[in-house]
């Protein structure tokens, strides 16, 4: 099953998802300043949902681009390798992404969400439960092991199909 068929989905999924809450941002921030420098009232909810709203948008970007294999990365070494040393090097590449985000993001964030959970914070304007916001940690690491694991495992099978052959 080649792998476009299994990172669709989650692709479209991410941007959409991305985008809208882009949006949001996008009007809390409009409506924050218009309140406090026009109405003279600002308005202590949109802060909050902006501030969340960016904390998703953000580890979920980083998700998305891990899927697109266009994450932060030195290639100073990789650039001029091809054949089985670009592709071992993909491998050990994705490999380092799958453990960081398994360890740090899906265990460390579902460590922190159950703490908070456990705890009962709330954030101060609207009263929501801390868990809500926290809980993309563990959702982005998730989908980072996914992406890890389809690019590992598309390099060893279909090893013409990789970076080395573009």
């Amino acid at each position: 099953m080649p792998i476009e068929k299994l990172k669709k989905p989650i692709d479209w999924f991410i941007a959409t998802f991305s985008v809208v809450m882009m949006v949001i941002l996008v009007i809390c921030v409009v409506w924050q300043v218009f309140s406090r420098f026009v109405l003279n009232s600002p308005s202590t909810m949109t802060d909050e949902i902006a501030r969340f709203s960016m904390i998703w948008v953000g580890l979920l970007g980083a998700a998305y681009t891990v899927g697109l294999q266009k994450h932060l990365s030195i290639d100073l070494f990789t650039l001029n390798l091809t054949g089985i040393k670009r592709r071992i090097s993909n491998i050990i590449i994705n490999l380092c992404i799958c453990g960081f985000s398994g360890g740090v993001m899906i265990w460390g964030g579902y460590t922190l969400l159950a703490k908070v959970y456990e705890s009962g914070q709330v954030s101060p304007a609207m009263q929501v439960p801390m868990a809500y916001i926290y809980i993309v940690l563990p959702i982005s690491g998730i989908i980072m092991v996914y992406y890890s694991l389809l690019f590992i495992i598309d390099a060893i099978v279909n090893p013409g199909t990789t970076e080395e052959s573009k």
